[in-house]
């Protein structure tokens, strides 16, 4: 009885959960089933003027049967279905689209460069290595900054292998055709004035193969007179870079460097020849008996002395012939100078045969002649000491080998000496003077060439 009794009040209770009853009517309720749905705003992809992308079509999905995927309506309620797959391929489409438009910003004239990121050590690290001398020996590579300087390699022939730049405008100063198979690397400029040797940077650095002179190609190569510098234990990188653009633009055959010399492609050598690297041939690090090798046959050989009176003018005939039979030192054969030389005092306190015993070294005899008579009238060479240590004992040698002189240039009284880099200038130019003056005469050698510039 008690069973029947709980059934029969279940069965009421579900009839009233369907009708309600309401002043005597009964209403009808009708369960409604709602959907929500998710509203989604359209991504609008903004792309650059004239420039097409790659779209991916969506491939069609299968629609389910019996029901529509697009709308639903039920009751007053209505939602719009959206399938994942629709979000996923529009997703994909614009990630393509921002790739490809990356890729078109790195390219400069059709080349690719690449973007260093902030922990990138290869500027800094490139640049430490690459003024090292031994590096640079070693390893084969100079560095070379600004446009100037990097215009001047590549046109002469020089192997680039990175170009490190700030901005795509310094980039495009350079000539890209010849930076096909260089590395460039965009990089920020506070790194470049970091590592830049220059008081004001010009924002673009690049590392060099060490450049082999007998390959590259000079433009000025066939204006060059018969006129070779030596430069013998100049340590300076301030003179060594004077001299070299001079030696350019006297119009030098090519240039000789002594293993006794700073590094001809030091920083600061670089920036004082403004160029002079790629304008002729520089042979550096040679022993004398290469350097006699890289002298074109015949050849006179002249060094730079400081033969010359107490008052600026020439000495005596007798007082020559006598300073050119004393033995002397090395070291006493220095720059050009009215003072006389306090070594030669020693003269009397002993002889040659004392100076041998104790270690000195007689030099041969070589006549002295004042700077602006005539002494380059063939292949000439023109030796240059440095101010501290002078000619070497080879150098002397040379010349007296070839039939040279010692060449001297009268200053004032009381003038201690000219600076290495300023002889030079005034040595190579005189000697330029008086070869364009033999090329001039008729049956001159070398008169068609030097005609071409200098008509």
């Amino acid at each position: 009885m008690a069973a029947y009794m709980r059934s029969v009040i279940c069965l009421v209770s579900m009839e009233r959960s369907a009708f309600l009853s309401r002043g005597g009517g009964v209403v009808l309720v009708e369960s409604k089933r709602y959907v929500r749905g998710l509203r989604r705003t359209p991504v609008r992809v903004l792309l650059p003027e004239n420039e097409t992308h790659k779209v991916i079509k969506p491939r069609p999905q299968p629609q389910p049967a019996g029901r529509d995927v697009q709308r639903q309506k039920v009751g007053k309620v209505t939602a719009t279905v959206k399938h994942p797959e629709e979000d996923f391929v529009k997703a994909r489409s614009n990630v393509h689209s921002t790739i490809q438009h990356a890729v078109v910003k790195d390219q400069v004239d059709g080349l690719r460069f690449e973007r260093a990121s902030p922990g990138d050590k290869r500027l800094a690290r490139l640049v430490s290595v690459a003024r090292s001398r031994t590096f640079r020996e070693h390893q084969g590579k100079i560095l070379l900054e600004g446009r100037r300087l990097i215009c001047d390699a590549l046109d002469a022939g020089a192997n680039p292998q990175m170009v490190f730049f700030s901005t795509v405008d310094r980039l495009r100063e350079l000539p890209l055709d010849k930076l096909k198979r260089a590395t460039l690397v965009k990089v920020k400029f506070e790194d470049i004035k970091i590592w830049s040797d220059l008081a004001a940077p010009q924002g673009v650095i690049a590392i060099f193969s060490r450049p082999d002179p007998s390959r590259l190609s000079f433009a000025s190569k066939g204006h060059s007179v018969p006129l070779s510098l030596i430069c013998d234990n100049i340590r300076d990188p301030g003179n060594l870079g004077t001299m070299l653009r001079c030696a350019a633009a006297a119009g030098c055959h090519n240039v000789l460097l002594t293993k006794g010399c700073v590094d001809a492609w030091e920083p600061k050598v670089l920036r004082a020849a403004m160029g002079a690297h790629f304008r002729l041939p520089i042979y550096p690090s040679l022993d004398w008996d290469d350097v006699e090798k890289h002298l074109p046959k015949p050849v006179t050989v002249h060094v730079a002395d400081s033969c010359c009176g107490t008052d600026g003018s020439r000495e005596t005939e007798d007082s020559q012939v006598n300073a050119s039979h004393k033995p002397s030192k090395a070291g006493d054969y220095g720059w050009v100078s009215t003072k006389p030389n306090r070594n030669n005092m020693r003269y009397e306190e002993y002889d040659s045969d004392s100076d041998c015993e104790e270690g000195g070294l007689s030099l041969p005899r070589v006549d002295s002649k004042p700077y602006h008579e005539s002494w380059a009238q063939s292949t000439t060479a023109l030796v240059i000491g440095g101010e501290t240590h002078g000619l070497s004992v080879e150098a002397v040698l040379l010349a007296e080998k070839t039939a040279g002189r010692r060449l001297f240039i009268p200053v004032a009284p009381l003038v201690d000496s000219l600076n290495s880099a300023m002889a030079a200038s005034i040595l190579l130019f005189e000697g330029r003077k008086q070869l364009l003056k033999l090329m001039q005469t008729p049956g001159g050698k070398w008169k068609s060439k030097a005609e071409e510039q200098f008509s």
